[in-house]
């Protein structure tokens, strides 16, 4: 039985190992399939600190997709 933290050649891996960084990967919030859902209790905690730090104010029905979009435009904002 091989160890489950030291992959074969074989193995893909995911999270701090694996590239994150491939922009191909990333689909746009407007296509999601679930966009249109409400938006998660981890986004809309984390909406609200990024929106406190920003001093602004967000509605709290948004979509995942709008709640995305927010939280993308508010850490650029917020970046210092």
């Amino acid at each position: 039985m091989t160890n489950p933290t030291e992959p074969n050649d074989n193995t893909e891996m995911i999270g701090a190992t694996g590239d994150a960084q491939d922009g191909a990967l990333e689909k746009d919030p407007s296509e999601w399939v679930s966009g249109d859902e409400p938006m998660t209790e981890a986004q809309k905690s984390y909406l609200d600190t990024l929106a406190k730090q920003a001093g602004e104010q967000l509605p709290a029905d948004l979509t995942k997709a709008q709640a995305s979009e927010h939280i993308d435009r508010l850490k650029k904002a917020t970046e210092n």
